[in-house]
């Protein structure tokens, strides 16, 4: 029995579990009768067949959060990883919660099959070890036991090792029930029809589903986890508590006098906006801020999430003020909260007669009921955070709830859905509308679900995927289902579609490329040292460069010729030579530059410069910046100090967008997903479209400043997790640890395109500061690099602390000098004067080279 206490040990034990298929899991818990309960144990077993424990691996992570939280990146959110505990709700309050993925909960499955038909006396672990497996000699004792404590007793250590045991065998036999049930359905047409409805029970939300896709309400019903399809630009898990807070609105709504007292006046003064804004004030001040604060003491990271809730509120009760006026034309101001948002226990039932004749139970239950004193009728009202992904399995839903609520109030009743974000939106169907629904087609539909239960693997005919492909995307038991059907070739998903360019598909060789015409660059020198000395300027011409979009000539001024007598004739060169921009004139060791863009300007094609391959983990990470005179790509390596994290700026045209866009390739090109990570945030949402889906990407593209705010918290947080692990390694930075690990930590690579839109709000600008700086001073030895952008490098935008942690710089060109020198610092004002289109200043170190940004004239990427 491996009791494992050394942090070192435990992480790598849960590297090595985190190539697991299945794992069972169980955990012991310190105070768990009080306020502040501890974390104490995490029990697992990879093996199902072991019987006597010691196999059974059990983690002391009592008081160490950082462990906990590799525990949770590793094993929790790896969707490919099936985890399974016997009371899953407890277990993920601290394993993860709504962030883990792929749970089966054995306590729920056993509830489905019911305790009457497994023949055993209650549903707790314990029991069904010893009832339903026949374990003897199993203790429960234990369980109230000091998780606290240290050392732990023998017995105790004995306690933990047996409960993932137990987990990995009821869960077996469970499995076999299950399937049991499943093929006794077909004997349902010889039981008498009370006995039918009886043998199982569909849900309103399982309807719902099984519209949505019915492969997914097949391993809900069997395996049970989450059923939610939500879009990754959505924050996930904030429904229940929108739900709860939305309930507790209505009941302190009813009780306080100082709501009540708000429509007192005459309905002719009362006023839809300022009734809403202080009801709003009166449920923050009463409820919600009490809340939030308890919420976030105990969860720093629930902030963007809670944000999201009270702006779904606020449109809420506006809505409902909305209502209650309109109800106020008739009905007393001390009686309308009460009459007009009706509370209690909404539970229904109803028993469906199905095409075959037999009989199908339906239970459910509502979220809230309206009275509308206009149309003189209730209204059943579904609230959704947002707007559902499918409109018609929503309409099944609500047209269910108004229906068996007509059936027990015998009186018609219309329906509602509430979205609330990111706008209201009320979706209103009255009874008329609903009920063709529910009779000609939930029968219908209720007799596929039970067909689709009696299917088991490996025979024919499965539940069909859904109607919807793009579903697939966002389905919260992706990899379940992959690996649970086969999946046909002929019904493949959009996730399954390589929509860009494939680097796979083959292409026609090109043809020999015939060397471009050149300027005559001697012939240029000669008119500009001309056109000097009819300004009195005397200077030697020492040679030229020519580059894509300009030509360096190289002047050596004359003896007693200053050299800021040619940095002031710019404006003077641009006219006299009749150039489209000014051109830079800029002193070197030994010379004068004077760059003059070229009229035939060329571009640098990304795929004349950087080679599709795929280095191995230890090859240094590197982003091309642009082609010098000389024709050579320069590139900045993220390992060094001075170029670990940049800052870019470049105003509108200055090809600023395709300057990231072609630094990304770059990486994309020659890293895999397992070495590089990459986190996009793109707030104007046309910098990174093609690239939402590649699988190099460490989260979803961010576009709003919420999850702006998440996403450099989490890169934060996975700093200081890295460090941990470092430290546990006896490593100095990743480089290290990556040689002696055995699964190398990929580095991660963040590009912010235009900072600037989110600095508005103070809030906002405090929080992404404060991020950046944290990963600015410390994140380069963890392997985590920050881009910064922005088109409007103001110093209100760009602050001293931000540029202070951003070493590298890249200007391409800016709205004004003083914006240049923002970038670049000193007194650089040269990137006012860039040509655009990718021309751009680099400062590496105390140099600052021009070069000409790459451009990806199509985006191919790696399809892994």
């Amino acid at each position: 029995m491996p009791y494992i206490t050394e942090s070192a040990t435990i992480i790598a034990l849960i590297t090595k579990l985190s190539s697991a298929k299945i794992l069972w899991a169980d955990t012991e818990v310190a105070d768990w009768d009080t306020a502040y309960p501890r974390l104490s144990l995490i029990q697992v077993l990879a093996d199902p067949k072991n019987l006597n424990g010691d196999r059974a691996y059990i983690l002391d992570v009592l008081d160490k959060s950082d462990l906990v939280a590799y525990f949770v990146n590793q094993i929790m959110v790896n969707p490919q990883i099936e985890k399974v505990f016997h009371n899953a709700s407890f277990d993920l309050r601290f394993l993860g919660g709504s962030k883990a993925q792929n749970v089966t909960c054995t306590l729920k499955m056993a509830r489905k099959i019911t305790k009457d038909r497994l023949s055993v006396s209650n549903l707790k672990l314990k029991t069904l070890a010893a009832e339903l497996c026949q374990f003897s000699n199993v203790d429960s004792e234990e369980q109230g036991s000091d998780w606290g404590r240290r050392p732990l007793t023998e017995k105790q250590l004995k306690y933990a090792k047996f409960d993932p045991v137990y987990l990995a065998h009821v869960h077996r036999h469970l499995l076999k029930n299950l399937n049991k049930n499943n093929s006794n359905l077909e004997d349902m047409s010889s039981m008498p029809r009370n006995e039918k409805s009886e043998q199982t029970s569909f849900s309103v939300t399982n309807v719902r589903v099984a519209f949505e896709c019915p492969r997914l309400f097949y391993l809900h019903h069997h395996f049970d986890g989450k059923t939610l399809f939500v879009p990754d630009d959505r924050i996930k898990g904030i429904g229940t508590v929108f739900h709860k807070l939305a309930e507790n609105f209505i009941g302190i709504a009813k009780k306080e006098p100082q709501f009540q007292a708000l429509f007192e006046p005459p309905v002719e003064q009362l006023k839809v906006d300022a009734i809403a804004t202080q009801m709003q004030q009166l449920f923050y001040q009463l409820a919600f801020f009490p809340y939030l604060q308890s919420a976030i003491q105990q969860d720093s990271n629930q902030a963007a999430a809670l944000h999201q809730i009270w702006q779904g509120l606020t449109r809420l009760i506006r809505h409902w003020t909305e209502l209650l006026i309109k109800n106020r034309r008739d009905c007393r101001a001390d009686a309308v909260i009460s009459r007009t948002l009706v509370t209690g226990e909404f539970s229904l039932e109803h028993n469906f007669t199905l095409p075959d004749g037999t009989q199908q139970r339906l239970i459910g239950k509502l979220d809230s009921l309206v009275f509308d004193f206009e149309q003189k009728r209730l209204c059943v009202v579904e609230y959704k955070t947002y707007e559902p992904v499918d409109p018609s399995a929503q309409l099944a839903q609500v047209s269910l709830y108004s229906y068996m609520l007509k059936e027990k109030k015998k009186v018609p009743v219309d329906s509602a859905v509430y979205c609330v974000l990111p706008e209201f939106k009320e979706y209103r169907y009255s009874w008329e509308q609903l009920e063709k629904t529910v009779h000609q087609v939930i029968p219908h539909k209720l007799q596929q679900m039970r067909e689709w239960l009696k299917w088991e693997p490996p025979h024919p005919n499965p539940p069909p995927p859904t109607p919807q492909p793009h579903l697939c995307d966002i389905c919260p038991q992706q990899e379940k289902c992959q690996s649970f059907f086969v999946v046909d070739s002929s019904q493949s998903t959009s996730s399954e579609k390589v929509v860009i360019t494939p680097q796979a598909e083959k292409k026609k060789p090109e043809a020999t490329k015939k060397p471009l015409p050149t300027p005559n660059a001697d012939a240029i020198a000669e008119k500009l040292v001309a056109t000097l000395k009819s300004f009195g300027i005397s200077v030697d011409y020492q040679g030229a460069a020519i580059g894509p979009a300009f030509i360096r000539v190289r002047l050596k001024p004359h003896p007693g010729v200053r050299v800021a007598s040619l940095l002031n004739r710019s404006a003077d060169l641009q006219v006299q030579l009749e150039l489209a921009n000014p051109p830079l004139i800029a002193p070197q060791a030994g010379y004068v530059s004077v760059d003059l863009p070229r009229s035939d300007r060329q571009i640098a094609k990304i795929e004349d410069y950087i080679q599709r391959q795929q280095l191995p983990s230890t090859a240094p990470v590197k982003i091309a910046i642009g082609v010098n005179l000389d024709g050579q790509l320069l590139e900045a390596d993220l390992s060094d100090p001075n170029t670990c994290h940049f800052l870019v700026g470049g105003t509108t045209g200055s090809g600023k967008s395709e300057f990231l866009r072609s630094l990304l390739l770059s990486l994309l090109w020659r890293h895999s997903p397992k070495h590089l990570k990459i986190a996009l945030v793109d707030p104007k949402r046309v910098t990174f479209p093609e690239f939402e889906g590649i699988p190099s990407l460490y989260a979803p593209v961010v576009k709003d400043s919420d999850r702006a705010i998440s996403l450099m918290t989490d890169l934060v947080a996975e700093m200081e997790q890295r460090y941990q692990l470092f430290e546990a390694a006896g490593c100095a930075d990743i480089s290290a640890y990556n040689q002696k690990a055995t699964k190398p930590l990929p580095r991660i690579v963040c590009i912010f395109d235009e900072y600037a839109d989110f600095m508005a709000e103070k809030e906002i600008r405090n929080a992404l500061e404060s991020s950046i700086k944290r990963l600015g001073a410390m994140a380069r030895a963890a392997g985590i690099h920050l881009i910064v952008a922005t088109q409007r490098p103001e110093a209100r935008v760009v602050t001293p602390l931000i540029r202070s942690n951003l070493p590298g710089r890249v200007a391409l060109r800016t709205a004004s000098e003083a914006d240049s020198i923002i970038v670049l610092g000193g007194d650089r004002k040269a990137a006012a004067y860039l040509l655009g289109k990718g021309d751009l200043l680099y400062q590496a170190g105390s140099h600052l080279h021009r070069l000409q940004s790459l451009l990806a004239t199509i985006i191919e990427l790696p399809q892994s």
